[in-house]
C-alpha cells in the first residue's frame, strides 16, 4: 500500500510529551479564518496557514492584550470562533483536594466566560503535575480529557456537560506512568484516543465505543490522521512502537518497534508521503521509514533528534524540534544536522504559512525565527511570560500569539500587523 498526503480539506503535553504532526489536510476537520480548534492546529502539523501578522517588535516586545491564571499543567491552547481553551489544575500547597478546570476566555480580552470544575489529582511525579492534555473544538462542543480518563464533551458556548465517561472506570485502559495525555482527535463521527493498545474510537455524540485495540498501556501522544490506499487511518505512537491504524475499524495495518528505557513515545508520527518519522527523548533518537505492502522499513535511523518534551515540525525538506533541551535542523531525507542552536533549553515551536517559526523557550522567552535549514536566523526575543518552566507549546491564531507555562500564568500578545 502506498501513503499519501491527504490533500481535502484542513486537515501533549505530557510532562514529558507533546505531539507531532502530519503532512496534509484532513477532510474531517474546518476551522474558521485562522483558528486553532485543536491540539497542532487544524491540519495537526503544527503549522498555521496564518501569515499576515508581525514580529517587528520594539524594545519592549509585542503588546501584552491580557494575562490570566489557568491552573498548574501543560494543556496547550485552542482557538475557535473567538473563545480561547485551555486546562489547569488548583493544586497548591494546603489544598486537600485537587480539581482540574477546563477555561473558556474571550480571545480579545482574556475574560472568563465560563469553566468547568472536576476532581482530579494534581500527581506531581517529577514534574510540577497537572492537566496534560489539550481541549478539542468541534463546532459548538468541545472535548477533554484528564490524565485520569475523564472525558467530557461539553457546550463551547457554556460549558454544560452533552455526556461524560472515564476512560479508565467505564472502558479498563490502563494509566501509563504519567498518566494520559493525549488530546482529542474528531474525524467525522469519531473521536479518537491514543489510549490501550493501538488507538479507541468512540461516538463522539454519545461516548459510546466503536472500536479499540487492546487494554495494553498507550503512548503519550496524539493521534494524527493520514490517507492510506484510498482509505482514511490514523498514525500513532504507543508505547513501545509506532503504528498505522485503519480509521473505521480499527485495524491495525503496519507497526514499527520503537521503545525506550522508560516506554515514554511523546511526539506523533510526521506522515510525508510514503514515509514516516518518528521520534523519542531518553537518548532514543529518531526513525525515518517507508511504508510499502503494510511493512514500515527502515530508510535511516540515529540520535540527532530527540525528541523528549515537544514536536517537531517538517518544513520544505526538514524537520525543526527541539532535540532534548536544543533547538536543531535535520535533513529529512538522510537525517542529517543542518545546525543546532542551544539558547532555549527544552522549548516548544509551531510555524506559520511564511516558515517563519514561532517558539517558547523553556523559561518564557518568546522567539520568533525564520526556517532556514542553512543556520538559525533569529527575527527578534522578548520575555513574555515569568521565568519558570515553560512546555508548552505557543499558539498563533488570528494576529495574537498565546502562551502558557506550568504554574498557570497565561498570556496574550498582539502581532497583528
Amino acid at each position: 500500500m502506498k501513503l499519501r498526503k491527504v490533500m481535502k480539506c484542513y486537515v501533549l503535553v505530557v510532562v514529558l510529551g507533546l505531539n507531532i504532526s502530519l503532512i496534509g489536510t484532513s477532510p474531517y476537520s474546518t476551522a474558521a479564518a485562522a483558528d486553532w480548534p485543536n491540539y497542532r492546529g487544524p491540519n495537526h502539523n503544527g503549522i498555521t496557514s496564518e501569515t499576515d501578522w508581525s514580529a517587528n517588535w520594539s524594545a519592549s516586545g509585542p503588546k501584552q492584550l491580557w494575562k490570566e491564571p489557568v491552573g498548574i499543567g501543560f494543556s496547550s491552547i485552542t482557538v475557535s470562533n473567538g473563545r480561547v481553551f485551555t486546562m489547569g489544575n488548583t493544586g497548591k500547597k494546603g489544598v486537600k483536594k485537587e480539581h482540574d478546570m477546563v477555561f473558556c476566555l474571550d480571545a480579545d480580552t482574556g475574560e472568563e466566560i465560563w469553566k468547568y470544575i472536576y476532581p482530579c489529582p494534581l500527581l506531581p511525579k517529577s514534574y510540577e503535575g497537572g492537566t496534560l492534555s489539550t481541549p478539542t473544538v468541534d463546532g459548538d462542543v468541545v472535548y477533554t480529557i484528564s490524565k485520569m480518563g475523564h472525558l467530557f464533551c461539553l457546550k463551547a458556548a457554556s460549558g454544560e456537560v452533552v455526556w461524560q465517561k472515564n476512560m479508565s472506570r467505564d472502558y479498563g485502559f490502563k494509566l501509563p506512568t504519567w498518566h494520559f495525555s493525549g488530546s482529542p482527535l474528531v474525524m467525522g463521527e469519531m473521536l479518537i484516543f491514543n489510549l490501550g493498545t493501538a488507538g479507541v474510537a468512540l461516538n463522539k455524540t454519545n461516548g459510546q465505543l466503536i472500536w479499540e485495540n487492546g487494554k495494553g498501556v498507550c503512548g503519550y501522544a496524539t493521534p494524527v490522521p493520514y490517507e492510506m490506499g484510498g482509505q482514511q487511518c490514523i498514525a500513532l505512537c504507543a508505547s513501545d512502537a509506532f503504528k498505522g491504524v485503519k480509521l473505521d475499524d480499527g485495524k491495525v495495518l503496519w507497526q514499527y518497534p520503537f521503545v525506550n528505557r522508560y516506554k515514554v513515545n511523546a511526539s506523533d508520527p510526521i506522515v510525508v508521503g510514503d514515509d514516516v518519522f518518528a521520534s523519542s527523548g531518553y537518548d532514543l533518537g529518531c526513525v525515518r521509514v517507508g511504508i510499502n505492502g503494510g511493512k514500515a522499513m527502515k530508510v535511516w535511523q540515529n540520535k540527532n533528534m530527540r525528541n523528549h518534551i515537544n514536536c517537531s515540525v517538517f518544513w520544505k525538506g526538514y524537520i525543526y524540534g527541539f532535540d532534548e533541551s536544543r533547538l536543531r535542523c535535520i535533513d529529512f531525507k538522510d537525517g542529517r544536522v543542518k545546525w543546532t542552536d542551544s539558547s532555549m533549553g527544552k522549548g516548544a515551536l509551531m510555524m506559520s504559512g511564511d516558515g517563519r517559526m514561532v517558539i517558547i523557550s523553556d523559561e518564557g522567552e518568546l522567539v520568533i525565527a525564520k526556517a532556514d535549514p542553512e543556520k538559525f536566523v533569529s527575527i527578534s526575543r522578548s520575555q513574555i511570560l515569568p521565568k519558570s518552566k515553560c512546555w508548552t507549546t505557543p499558539i498563533l491564531a488570528n494576529g495574537k500569539i498565546y502562551a502558557r507555562n506550568a504554574n498557570g500564568d497565561m498570556v496574550c500578545v498582539d502581532v497583528s500587523n
